[in-house]
């Protein structure tokens, strides 16, 4: 009877630990899920995270990069992320109406879900604009234009938002 209450002691200690180590690391899986913020968030707070991207170049390939890492740094900080885009050169087209130059249908429906869905900034230039043809009419109606593209870049860096580019 002593050998089997020294078992059982030992089995339900095993038991204890293997729980413990079960729930600290779901416990770090959990923080490691959560991006490593330490806070919690709310809607309506302000992000922790700002980027701004520059989207200058036409091609599908660049895009889809762009765009899926947009779409990476809402996946991984929620709406704890604010996140602007910048469009110059040939990336003025995905904020036109009716673009000028050939633009995927799918590229151009995932811009307008970012603007919808994610509060995305997207910031036209009008330099390019001006250029290419373009007036504010002639622009989506979430797109804001900034005469200096690149001067909203640094702009935004000065506000403390990160900037990507490819």
């Amino acid at each position: 009877m002593q050998h089997f209450l020294k078992n059982r002691r030992r089995f339900i200690t095993m038991l204890a630990g293997a729980g413990a180590a079960i729930g600290l690391g779901r416990a770090s899986a959990q923080d490691d899920q959560s991006g490593g913020q330490d806070d919690l968030y709310f809607p309506g707070d302000e992000p922790a995270h700002r980027v701004i991207y520059q989207l200058n170049h036409g091609d599908l390939e660049y895009q889809t990069h762009v765009l899926n890492s947009m779409t990476a740094m809402i996946g991984k900080y929620g709406g704890n992320v604010k996140i602007a885009v910048a469009c110059f050169a040939s990336g003025i087209h995905l904020l036109a109406k009716e673009p000028m130059r050939e633009v995927d249908p799918e590229i151009y429906a995932r811009v307008e879900g970012f603007a919808t869905n994610y509060d995305v900034e997207w910031i036209a230039c009008g330099n390019t604009m001006d250029t290419v043809g373009y007036t504010a009419d002639d622009m989506r109606d979430f797109a804001r234009i900034e005469q200096v593209g690149a001067a909203a870049l640094m702009e935004y860096q000065e506000d403390g938002y990160a900037y990507v580019s490819w």
